[in-house]
């Protein structure tokens, strides 16, 4: 009987807690989050666009939340297409690495910021422009 009394306090207790705790963003759902790559490569001093076309093989990196780095990357496949499936509801940030057109040079981020509302939600982004 002792035991009986033990799995019925278990029991109760996983109704009640348990589902009360909150899940952050990040992998475990049913959600996704796609979209495409498009590069467009400029003259050496950047004053014309030379051609534009969607990026195969390009890395697109995706934040949960506030997460301070990325938490998972993927790269493009044909077409430029990018896939983050599997995801729980909350705020995540898509980014891919881009080069800038100034006289200095470098890399920037060009970032695009998407909240997924419901459980089975596909959230189909804008273009990430990248500049070559």
């Amino acid at each position: 009987m002792h035991k009986i009394t033990q799995f019925l306090i278990v029991g109760v207790f996983a109704l009640f807690i348990v589902p009360g705790c909150s899940k952050e963003p990040g992998p475990g759902g049913n959600a996704s989050i796609q979209g495409k790559i498009l590069i467009q490569s400029f003259n050496s001093n950047c004053s014309a666009l030379i051609s534009e076309y969607y990026g195969v093989d390009q890395d697109v990196y995706l934040i949960y939340g506030d997460d301070p780095s990325y938490s998972e990357r993927v790269r493009t496949g044909p077409g430029g297409v990018y896939w983050f499936p599997y995801l729980r509801k909350g705020e995540y940030t898509v980014y891919a690495i881009s080069e800038t057109c100034s006289p200095v040079g470098g890399d920037t981020i060009s970032a695009q910021t998407v909240t997924i509302n419901d459980k089975d939600e596909t959230v189909q982004l804008e273009d990430i422009i990248v500049i070559r």
